[in-house]
């Protein structure tokens, strides 16, 4: 029992080293990152990083002498609208999938699926102009608009619709509610994990955007916390590599609340979304 019992201790041990070493390769630049927010410009030139001179000026600066927060509450309005607008038209196209029976479903459907084979760098071009026609360049709108679906979302939530017992339906139908309130008081609920879990990668997927933003947006007014902090970077007078840090720490603490709150939701929505 013990020859059986070394070899499964040397292989867990190789284990968790190779998982220490990735996850010290992948989180030692976050928080050298963060420790350098708090410390002094001049002694980052210096390059001294083990420099125990730490405050929070950094930060105070960064509130105080940039528009960040400006940056922050734009890029709050537009991950918020679209996390509530891909929920409510990929639930609502999900449902129609699955509870609803119409022509042509079957080959909709594998249409939808096939649009997530397009990358997004090969839309961007008719998508330009699209809304540059419409009127829609640098504003909230050109930012939310492209991105109120997704095929994504429909997918998995579809996935989730099909696997709630059929005698949910049934039950419905005996009771006489229509497809609207059995969506709404049934369907929603039963899957709310699915839906939380479709929110936070749409709050996410709309927080980081760069490329899209940094075409269609060309003043502080609209444009969001990634390419706000980008513009910060590429102005003249702002070499202060401290307050630099700092704005960096501040744009990446929203993604790190919803990861840290939502990781729950992220594996069971990815299993309740599986195929059977």
């Amino acid at each position: 029992m013990n020859v059986v019992a070394k070899p499964k201790i040397a292989k867990n041990v190789w284990n968790y080293l190779l998982l220490s070493v990735l996850a010290l390769v992948v989180l030692a630049p976050f928080f050298i990152g963060l420790w350098t927010s708090f410390l002094p410009t001049m002694q980052i030139a210096k390059g001294n990083f083990l420099s125990t001179d730490l405050s929070f000026q950094n930060y105070v600066d960064a509130f105080t002498q940039t528009p960040i927060l400006h940056y922050l509450g734009n890029s709050l309005v537009i991950s918020t609208v679209t996390m509530f607008a891909q929920l409510l038209f990929c639930s609502m196209s999900a449902y129609a999938f699955v509870f609803l029976d119409f022509k042509y479903k079957r080959s909709l459907f594998v249409l939808v699926l096939a649009t997530m084979m397009l990358p997004f760098e090969a839309e961007i071009i008719p998508n330009f102009s699209t809304v540059k026609a419409m009127g829609l360049l640098n504003s909230y709108s050109v930012m939310i608009i492209p991105f109120l679906t997704s095929a994504f979302g429909i997918f998995m939530l579809r996935q989730s619709f099909k696997q709630m017992p059929a005698e949910l339906k049934e039950a419905a139908d005996i009771e006489g509610l229509g497809h609207l309130q059995f969506y709404w008081r049934i369907v929603m609920p039963y899957n709310r994990i699915s839906l939380i879990t479709l929110g936070a990668y749409s709050f996410l997927g709309a927080w980081n955007q760069y490329l899209w933003p940094m075409l269609t947006t060309f003043s502080n007014s609209f444009r969001p916390v990634q390419n706000g902090l980008r513009q910060l970077q590429s102005e003249e007078t702002f070499n202060d590599w401290g307050m630099i840090q700092a704005t960096a720490a501040i744009v990446v603490i929203p993604t790190l609340i919803v990861l840290f709150v939502g990781q729950h939701y992220f594996k069971s929505g990815a299993n309740e979304g599986a195929v059977k």
